[in-house]
């Protein structure tokens, strides 16, 4: 690997005070701690368990094994593509930071649009993985102490995990990183445990070569090729998965070498993330006994059926709750990367109320107030479930794609600049090949993930991520015409904003 000897050769606090940035954050997390943020977040134990689900309607056993191995190919060439632009530019602000970086023309319009997608991105998983767990843990307790599922009882399950997710963040990184590491060890175990518990105690299995060729389609549609269809429909599974890897480069400015350690953790954690996630999925897969009465479980989650018919009862509760503490742990680390995204945007003033949300806990060393802004907006993107889920799922479809958009542009972009000079972690001659399988996949899946996914075509069918992302592309389209491109100005420089005001701006070397 080649790198920019200016760039491999400073310190942390030097590195981000060439980037125009005062150390403010306290930097104590190591590479395994970034690594496990995101790994976290992805957390195998969460994606691939709420959204199994998916594959089982929409294609199979077939999109949920040899999908997932796919799209974890086609997702490791954009993380290795991010990583690369990471380790030039290890900021808090990342993605909207590097387009504004890379982008030869209308800097300010790229930071811009790249921020909105990834911030509501970002808010829209956190609500999405939190949600999630209510939804497990409503099953486990249901299992493990008769509770009766309601639509209210789970909605109050979620205000109690975000709220303590909020509280967790709120003390402090070194809190975070005790948990982070504990999450990336409880996701390991676990996967091992239930993979090892369905290997061995089940009477039967299904067959091997059903596991991987078998293709169900419950989507309603009987189109020539519909099975085909729904197989890729399928990979949605695989791809939400997929989301939040990210994190790795939010917390750059809490990390040490974080050059290096930002982008090998966002490259790790999806690596990780598929050896891992399919070893799970091939577990629970081998493991159905009645797929079509795992399928449409009362539980509303497939796969706490699929436990409780292949182990019993209470091994199957045992499982589940193996799940659901990873859920939780996958949610603090949401917030963790969510909020310091939004303290970053708001630095450079692009939010709302900016000189609120960028304030720094000068004893935590976090952001506290952006910590809550996004539990305050993620719940209240969740509170349209009390009514009606359809409205939900149309707000957190944004996640996806909302994301992937975010990711792939500042790839984009680097692909565009022949002046971008390499960090000490980069590509080198594979990087224009990897960049551009990255740029494709992302556009592939813009179109994939907005076709209908079940037929009759309906208000509850519909597929309303074209509009949820046209909502926000537009909206920030709106502010930008009519607002923003008077005063907004890309990333902003606060040691310029901090000497000015005479204050110190050089680290203590304490942290």
């Amino acid at each position: 690997m080649s790198a920019d000897p200016g760039i491999a050769s400073t310190t942390d606090e030097e590195r981000l005070a060439q980037l125009g940035y005062k150390q403010e954050l306290h930097r104590r997390l190591s590479g395994f701690s970034n690594f496990a943020v995101s790994f976290s977040i992805i957390s195998i134990l969460a994606g691939a368990i709420t959204s199994y689900g998916i594959a089982m309607t929409a294609g199979g056993p077939m999109a949920i094994t040899l999908g997932w191995l796919f799209v974890g190919i086609m997702v490791t060439f954009v993380a290795l593509a991010m990583a690369e632009v990471c380790s030039a530019y290890p900021t808090a602000g990342a993605l909207y930071w590097w387009a504004a970086a890379l982008a030869k023309r209308n800097k300010a319009a790229w930071a811009w649009f790249i921020g909105w997608f990834n911030f509501l991105g970002e808010v829209a998983v956190t609500a999405a993985i939190d949600f999630g767990a209510a939804i497990t843990t409503s099953a486990f307790l249901s299992l493990a102490f008769d509770m009766e599922v309601t639509t209210g009882r789970t909605f109050l399950i979620f205000l109690v995990i975000i709220v303590v997710h909020g509280l967790l963040n709120t003390f402090g990184v070194n809190l975070v990183r005790v948990l982070s590491d504990v999450s990336a060890w409880w996701h390991l175990v676990g996967v091992a445990v239930i993979v090892g518990v369905l290997a061995i105690v089940p009477d039967q299995h299904k067959p091997i070569s059903e596991v991987f060729f078998e293709v169900q389609n419950a989507t309603g549609f009987t189109f020539a090729g519909a099975s085909v269809y729904a197989v890729l429909i399928g990979l949605l599974m695989a791809q939400y998965t997929y989301t939040g890897y990210d994190a790795s480069a939010h917390v750059a400015e809490e990390t040490h070498d974080a050059a290096r350690a930002a982008p090998r953790g966002i490259v790790l954690s999806v690596v990780v993330s598929v050896l891992a996630g399919f070893v799970l999925l091939f577990a629970i897969t081998w493991s159905i006994q009645d797929y079509e009465g795992a399928r449409t479980s009362d539980l509303g989650l497939p796969p706490a059926q699929i436990f409780i018919d292949a182990v019993g009862h209470d091994t199957g509760t045992f499982l589940l709750l193996i799940c659901m503490v990873a859920q939780w742990f996958c949610g603090m680390a949401s917030v963790t990367a969510n909020s310091r995204m939004s303290y970053a945007f708001a630095r450079d003033d692009a939010l709302p109320g900016s000189r609120i949300w960028k304030k720094v806990n000068p004893r935590t060393g976090t952001p506290t107030n952006s910590i809550w802004l996004c539990v305050t907006l993620s719940a209240l993107l969740v509170l349209p479930s009390l009514w009606n889920t359809t409205a939900y799922l149309a707000a957190t479809s944004i996640a996806v794609i909302g994301l992937y958009i975010a990711y792939v542009g500042p790839v984009l972009l680097r692909r565009l600049n022949p002046d971008f000079v390499p960090g000490p972690w980069n590509l080198g001659r594979w990087s224009a090949p990897v960049g551009w399988i990255a740029i494709v996949w992302v556009g592939v899946i813009c179109v994939l993930f907005v076709l209908p996914t079940a037929s009759p075509i309906t208000a509850s069918t519909f597929n309303y991520t074209i509009v949820a992302v046209a909502v926000v592309l537009g909206a920030a389209a709106i502010w930008w015409f009519a607002s923003a491109r008077k005063w907004f100005t890309g990333p902003k420089q606060n040691l310029i904003e901090k000497a000015a005001h005479g204050e110190q701006t050089m680290p203590s070397g304490n942290d």
